[in-house]
């Protein structure tokens, strides 16, 4: 990939960076050309346009000498509006250059469109709080929660970027460790021997069920995305370290790429519309309506509703109200401390009131986030033999467990909930793969809606019910594939209309924003 770089020389109008005598450190303006006139801020936002425009001092990457053996551009890429470049040490250690300075207006296609709405795209890119990241990372380490340590530093025309020198130098980047493979020398990803991709997790824990997510952890580390205000969340967002014990394996989340934290959009006559009918377009102020909480969580939407599943409201607002209290007002003070000296001052004062408001609503934020999730259930099998017993827990109330069975011992159990009809209105059950049952237990009147898809296997649906008033609102989703029944009586029988995405592990991974 080759592409302009950000900021530098490269740039038209943006002014030369300022080397030190030295010639150690420089100091640059992240994005001088988002500095705009009174008139364009009214319409187009103010954001932080004044951060991007203040010069600011940032120490010279040599990629020969920064690390014992040098490091070596290895591979380029990025998302829609960053671009980024892989490093790799002489022993096979990796880190990641990612621009500071980002563009949406690729994500449009090449043409008119781009022509037209590009240069205003690009010039969004102000709504972006450029040194976020850094904050972001000091009060994931307060509460708990793995993170990448990203340095600024500036990469100047070194001729050891070989093929890269044209597309990448002269410009400020995050340099951060790479959280990929063996980490066991690192405390923030866990010591984790194998970091992995959500690709890798995924496929990993519907697998079998003796691969699962801490779901607490992941609970708080979308507590905190919300916090932060950082709705880009998306699957490639995460790696996960992973844990492995004897006969089991567990992951925990690694949030990665802050660009969205802390972003402030709606500051502008026209980009106040525009977030109006983009609701995942949550600008950060310090009070967080509960209306927004859905557009702010739904690019993980399928994501959470997989990994939440077996949590409940007890859960979401226990973690809430920890993050709270670990969160006070000197570990906020000392999180903006960080990023370069320039800005700090600037961006305490503006971010500093903002978190301290938005963490008294932590417990208001999880309590909608839960009601949100719990609406629609999703109780999700493996590609091994499970047994699902779908029993009665009270009026209104609905019990899903799920077992491992095992040929020549007693099942074990995996997961169980009970939904309530107040908080939850379809509960939908996936068997992927692997010989399952399907066991209802009679009377199953809770006045919610159940849909079962089997899968592939030779799946069994034991329905003990001798009347058509013992069972509501109970659809079997068939694949027609060798499957059997004990008594259709009071169900709904339909095709699977999704067939070939319920059947397996492999095709379930569709459900998800998977590109990396």
């Amino acid at each position: 990939m080759a592409a302009a770089s950000c900021t530098g020389p490269n740039t038209p109008g943006a002014p030369a960076p300022e080397w030190a005598s030295d010639s150690a450190s420089v100091r640059v303006a992240a994005g001088p050309q988002y500095a705009r006139g009174a008139a364009w801020r009214f319409f187009w936002g103010t954001h932080y346009r004044d951060i991007w425009a203040t010069p600011v001092t940032a120490p010279v990457l040599r990629l020969a000498t920064v690390l014992p053996g040098g490091l070596t551009p290895t591979r380029a890429g990025g998302s829609y509006q960053s671009h980024t470049l892989r490093l790799c040490t002489d022993n096979g250690r990796e880190f990641v250059l990612r621009s500071v300075d980002k563009d949406a207006s690729t994500a449009l296609p090449a043409g008119w469109k781009r022509r037209v709405l590009g240069r205003l795209m690009k010039d969004q890119t102000s709504a972006g709080q450029p040194y976020g990241a850094y904050v972001a990372a000091q009060l994931a380490e307060a509460v708990g929660v793995y993170h990448t340590n990203p340095q600024l530093i500036f990469l100047p025309n070194d001729r050891h970027l070989g093929k890269f020198r044209d597309g990448y130098a002269n410009a400020l980047y995050l340099l951060e460790e790479r959280p990929e493979g063996n980490q066991h020398a690192l405390a923030t990803f866990g010591y984790s021997p194998d970091v992995v991709s959500s690709r890798h997790m995924l496929a990993a824990i519907h697998l079998q069920p003796t691969a699962q997510v801490e779901a607490r952890a992941y609970l708080r580390a979308r507590l905190l995305d919300m916090w932060l205000g950082d709705w880009s969340r998306r699957e490639d967002q995460w790696r996960w370290a992973s844990f492995p014990q004897p006969g089991r394996i567990t992951y925990r989340p690694i949030p990665r790429d802050r660009d969205q934290a802390f972003f402030l959009f709606d500051d502008g006559l026209i980009t106040r519309l525009v977030s109006w009918f983009v609701p995942k377009y949550h600008s950060f102020h310090a009070t967080i309506r509960p209306s927004t909480v859905d557009g702010l969580t739904t690019t993980a939407r399928a994501l959470d509703r997989t990994l939440l599943g077996t949590l409940n409201a007890a859960d979401f607002r226990q973690q809430a109200e920890a993050m709270r209290a670990r969160l006070t007002d000197a570990v906020i003070a000392n999180a903006l401390k960080a990023g370069p000296t320039e800005t700090r001052d600037a961006i305490a004062a503006r971010l500093g009131p903002l978190l301290r408001a938005r963490r008294e609503q932590l417990p208001e934020l999880a309590q909608r986030y839960y009601q949100i999730l719990a609406g629609e259930a999703w109780v999700v099998g493996t590609d091994q033999a499970e047994r699902f017993v779908i029993s009665a827990a009270g009026p209104g109330a609905l019990r899903v467990s799920m077992y491992a069975r095992h040929p020549a011992k007693p099942d074990s159990l995996i997961s169980e909930r009970v939904y309530n009809r107040k908080e939850t209105y379809q509960v939908n059950v996936y068997g992927l793969a692997g010989d399952d049952i399907f066991e209802l237990v009679p009377p199953l009147k809770s006045g919610q809606i159940v849909n079962i898809f089997d899968g592939a296997g030779h799946d069994q649906l034991v329905n003990p019910a001798q009347t058509l008033s013992t069972i509501e609102n109970i659809t079997w989703y068939s694949s027609s594939d060798g499957n059997a029944s004990r008594n259709n009586t009071g169900l709904i029988i339909k095709p699977n209309p999704d067939a070939q995405l319920t059947s397996n592990s492999l095709n379930w991974l569709r459900r998800y924003n998977l590109h990396d």
